[in-house]
């Protein structure tokens, strides 16, 4: 995105966790002024001689921290994966900085949290997302009074119309084949289980200030239709667009301007077929947990997005099952101390918690 920015865009720094190697190809191919690696065991493999001349090296998430507050700064990709992600981003909103929010786990764990933070020091979110990137669109059609509701897509993954009873068979190569996007493992699993629909509800929950009352999701396997919002006369406005994550991505970095993008886009000279369905509760028990943790608040989201993450983790490594996912979040969910309005510290310790939860189940 930045080749294609023509110049709106200069990199300040670029961040990893451990691919060293790609940081400094990406440090070479666009010159930051510092290249930060976030694990020090990484950051002992890279010799900061292979970095180019003008771009400084750091190391930890401390260094992280410090730099995204700097005042050369306009505006913060975060797409740190997972739960990690929430302390720089925090950083960076505490600056008053623009975040473009690739991290869903930041606003699930601590939504209220994290958009007080911002509407205090004058820090924004914008949504990398497809799906948020859809609603952050489509919303611009009218006021936030006149919104009846907001629906997710998805796409149902690679088990949508596999048999039930296959599904507690499932191997870590099938759902890793995803038949629209190519992501990482975690949010690939996610989306076979469903589970990041679950996470998306309560990201759009804070991100958009609406009540999980006003949340729906849909499936729609063409992965075209990116989200929708209905307004309260009946209109429904969809954003639609190839499935190619260039779009949203520079969406977020360049709002409100648009301009050329270099992302797919429609042959209308060709025949589509859009399908929509209602998601299989007993194929996608995540999503109800999505639900409940939206409307519910509080510590759900960060108790649920733990134990997702340990569960998956479980999966992949081969000491848990596919379906052992979803049932596990539900009761370690269920079971949680359940605070209404926690603090950042209370957030992180039932963070902690959920996790070692899990890893007990995962050790029976």
């Amino acid at each position: 995105m930045i080749a294609a920015s023509q110049g709106r865009f200069s990199p300040f720094l670029i961040a990893a966790h451990r691919n060293v190697h790609q940081l400094v190809e990406q440090a070479r191919a666009h010159r930051p002024r510092w290249a930060v690696v976030i694990d020090p065991e990484a950051a002992a493999d890279l010799d900061a001689a292979t970095l180019p001349q003008g771009t400084r090296l750091a190391v930890g998430p401390e260094a992280l921290d410090e730099l995204v507050q700097s005042p050369e700064i306009d505006r913060v990709v975060s797409a740190i994966v997972g739960a990690a992600g929430l302390r720089s981003t925090w950083a960076a909103l505490e600056a008053g900085k623009t975040v473009a929010l690739a991290n869903k786990e930041t606003l699930v764990m601590a939504g209220p949290l994290v958009t007080e933070l911002a509407a205090r020091t004058g820090g924004s979110i914008v949504p990398v997302d497809s799906e948020h990137s859809a609603i952050h669109q489509a919303l611009r059609s009218g006021t936030p009074a006149e919104v009846a509701r907001i629906v997710l897509t998805a796409s149902g993954g690679p088990f949508r119309r596999r048999p039930l009873e296959t599904l507690v068979s499932v191997s870590r190569e099938e759902a890793l084949k995803h038949p629209t996007w190519s992501m990482g493992p975690k949010i690939t699993i996610d989306s076979a289980t469903m589970m990041n629909k679950a996470l998306e509800l309560i990201e759009a929950r804070w991100l958009f200030g609406l009540p999980g009352e006003k949340l729906g999701v849909v499936v729609h396997p063409q992965s075209i239709v990116h989200s929708m919002v209905e307004f309260i006369d009946g209109s429904v406005v969809a954003q639609l667009s190839p499935p190619d994550m260039r779009l949203p991505i520079q969406y977020a970095l360049a709002y409100p301007e648009r301009f050329a993008c270099p992302a797919r886009k429609f042959d209308f000279t060709q025949s589509v077929a859009l399908e929509f369905e209602p998601p299989d509760p007993e194929r996608f028990p995540a999503v109800q947990l999505g639900y409940e943790s939206a409307i519910r608040g509080g510590t759900c989201g960060a108790v649920l997005n733990a134990a997702n993450e340990e569960a998956v983790r479980g999966f992949l490594d081969g000491e848990l099952r596919f379906t052992d996912i979803a049932e596990i979040c539900r009761r370690v969910l269920d079971e949680h101390p359940y605070s209404p309005e926690p603090s950042l510290d209370e957030v992180r310790r039932l963070d902690r918690w959920a996790r070692q939860e899990v890893m007990k189940w995962a050790c029976v």
